[in-house]
């Protein structure tokens, strides 16, 4: 990866977030692509930049401290991987933030390397093929995890069909949404989830209504072409006493 990344050439865009650049290394026949997602490049820098607040927090003043409390204290950073990358030791026992290792991770946002030894493919087949693998990938893992493939509780062979079949439809359903609304499955789920049915309760009666629309869901059903919830759902006035 070091190799490839030092090597220089020129970024092709072919989507708006993914840029790739193809690199030759030795003469084995293998050709390495660089891809670069922008978007991703800033949730990795949001989420170092998080990190590294936090370590700086934990170990602010640890120079205070004895070796034994300073040897402690990085043995619990140890068990933290997201922390761990970041700790930086000196000779003489005291704890730091690796400014090295953070320099070298930025060079690394929202970057991957792909290998491969197919002479005629072009950079962008390369690159798009391995973005639908990792979406057939997903589809699988939420086959399996959010719409509960297994375990398949049945011992007839046509009810276990019909519940694969249904698991099936409901993959091709979310696939639709992402499609049509241009934004990932837990994002559509997470936004909608926030809408809900209130009941309210008073000497005039009951009534029960959803709570009003934000701006993103509201966009959301309109790319889907989806009508919201209606505002009252059900409306029970209290009876004359007789």
């Amino acid at each position: 990866m070091k190799a490839a990344l030092s090597r220089q050439g020129r970024d092709k865009t072919v989507r708006d977030n993914l840029q790739v650049k193809e690199v030759r290394l030795g003469d084995d026949g293998d050709r390495f692509v660089i891809c670069y997602n922008p978007d991703q490049a800033e949730r990795d820098a949001a989420v170092r930049a998080r990190l590294v607040a936090q370590l700086e927090e934990i170990i602010g003043g640890t120079g205070s401290l004895t070796a034994p409390e300073r040897a402690k204290l990085g043995g619990s950073l140890a068990a933290r991987p997201g922390l761990k990358r970041f700790l930086r030791v000196t000779p003489a026992g005291l704890i730091r933030t690796g400014k090295a290792k953070v320099k070298a991770e930025e060079n690394l946002d929202g970057k991957y390397l792909l290998r491969t030894s197919g002479p005629h493919m072009t950079t962008e087949d390369i690159a798009l093929g391995y973005k639908q693998l990792l979406e057939v990938e997903r589809g699988w893992r939420d086959m399996k995890q959010v719409i509960d493939l297994r375990p398949v509780c049945h011992r007839r062979e046509d009810r276990i069909r019909a519940h694969v079949i249904l698991c099936w439809l409901a993959r091709l359903l979310i696939r639709v949404a992402e499609n049509t609304a241009g934004q990932p499955w837990n994002r559509i789920r997470a936004e909608l989830q926030r809408q809900h049915a209130v009941t309210w309760t008073g000497p005039a009666g009951t009534f029960r209504q959803t709570t009003d629309l934000t701006k993103p869901q509201r966009d959301i059903y309109t790319a889907l072409s989806i009508e919201p919830p209606k505002k009252i759902l059900a409306l029970d006035p209290a009876q004359p006493a007789s």
